[in-house]
């Protein structure tokens, strides 16, 4: 049940015409509503929850939040006037807050008990704006700063305002006044280059440079197909890269993959991991968590905060997967990246990567593997495999326990597995 919350830029500015006669905040309102026809198409979003913010001050900035239905959230677009200041800041805070609201009595975000992708609210916030110069009651800025302090419980706990299954994307209107002298370009609509760009990449969304109509309902049949299920990660390569392939065979692939990337390295990017629902359950379900990036200590005074996004390391050391029968895992699959194009070019279905959070174990600065990145047989995509904490030695002792042992497992063993137990995280402990 996917959150649409759609951030639409009230200020003055957004009165000025467009060679058409339409208003950007036409433009705007009308932009709400295609979306909402093109994503009527997909069953799924029977689900979905809308959520309507302006740049008006907090609290008056929520038209349409929680308790409001389908008719509060159209009436209130309707009649949203232009007169107030782009205040993109607050307004992106109070949006935030608005969607981290009951997030801590839920308690879906598990903190310092690891972080289960399978626990999320998926949420998309689309920013609607003309790209002006921020300017509040008492300056003009020139970049754009989320206000630190947040009344909500809890929100000390994450560094950054947003959770890693909240995704920013900005539609920004740069509609000509006069009629175009030039015809339009075809192709990808560009980055726009105003302040929300960085924080849109930063969220592992993007903004979008709208010249023309057409670009407009360009950007809105991408942003539908956006509204995918997942978290994003930052992951983040170790040691040192993996040995070169043969020239012609990065030739090769790269031809048969048109599409294109960010400048993004591919040793360093946060992408989507996409968290599908169960057939059966109608929901994700999941087995392991990804571990915290600290080891769990009861004399400590507070959880230290954590990142929005996990770090997740991978090393580019080939290693053989590891499954066994008894023991569940759960797999997932990244978003296209420079770093799953890079994988999928090395053509090895049959070998990964193994995956750690730093600091994640007791005495060990990365911490101990928890799955790893793997090529599909097929070389279509990536998958992350999340496997209980430091696999490769639980999965061995788990394996000689049905097979050798029968169940009845000698003196040795017991000593290896309470060695193991030891040096695992205790929160793996709750782990059903």
């Amino acid at each position: 049940m996917p959150i649409l919350l759609f951030l639409l830029d009230t200020s003055a500015s957004m009165n000025q015409r467009t060679y058409l006669g339409t208003t950007y905040l036409d433009i705007a309102k009308g932009a709400v509503e295609i979306f909402m026809k093109l994503r009527a198409r997909d069953p799924a979003s029977r689900g979905d929850r809308y959520m309507l913010v302006t740049f008006d001050e907090a609290p008056y900035g929520i038209k349409a939040g929680w308790k409001e239905n389908h008719a509060t959230f159209m009436n209130e677009l309707k009649t949203l006037q232009a007169t107030g200041l782009t205040t993109l800041g607050q307004a992106l805070k109070t949006s935030f807050d608005l969607l981290n609201l009951n997030r801590l009595v839920s308690g879906i975000d598990n903190y310092g008990q690891g972080r289960n992708p399978f626990f999320l609210e998926t949420a998309v916030v689309i920013t609607i704006t003309d790209g002006n110069k921020l300017s509040s009651s008492s300056s003009v800025q020139d970049e754009l700063h989320l206000p630190l302090n947040s009344p909500l419980p809890g929100s000390e706990l994450t560094k950054e305002p947003f959770r890693w299954d909240q995704r920013l994307f900005a539609l920004v209107l740069r509609q000509p006044g006069g009629p175009p002298t030039e015809p339009e370009q075809l192709g990808s609509v560009p980055l726009d280059d105003s302040p929300i760009t960085p924080m849109c990449d930063v969220t592992g969304g993007r903004s979008y440079c709208v010249r023309t109509q057409r670009m407009l309902n360009q950007c809105l049949e991408s942003l539908v197909q956006k509204v995918q299920s997942g978290v994003v990660v930052h992951f983040e390569k170790c040691g040192p890269d993996p040995p070169k392939l043969p020239e012609e065979g990065v030739t090769e692939v790269i031809k048969a993959s048109p599409q294109s990337f960010s400048p993004q390295p591919w040793h360093s990017c946060h992408r989507l991991v996409y968290v599908r629902s169960n057939p059966k359950a109608g929901i994700p379900i999941g087995h392991w968590p990804i571990p915290e990036a600290f080891w769990p200590d009861q004399n400590l005074p507070a959880l230290p905060p954590r990142t929005a996004h996990p770090i997740v390391k991978f090393s580019c050391t080939d290693c053989e997967p590891m499954v066994i029968d008894k023991l569940p895992f759960d797999k997932y699959e990244l978003e296209a990246s420079p770093l799953t194009q890079y994988i999928l070019e090395r053509k090895s279905p049959h070998t990964c990567w193994q995956v750690f959070v730093q600091n994640s174990a007791k005495y060990s600065d990365l911490g101990c593997p928890y799955g790893y990145l793997k090529a599909s047989t097929t070389l279509t995509c990536v998958n992350l495999f999340v496997m209980p904490y430091n696999y490769p030695v639980l999965l061995p002792l788990l394996d000689d326990l049905f097979k050798v042992h029968k169940l009845k497992p000698p003196l040795k063993w017991r000593q290896s597995f309470d060695n193991y137990l030891k040096a695992m995280p205790p929160y793996y402990l709750l782990v059903s």
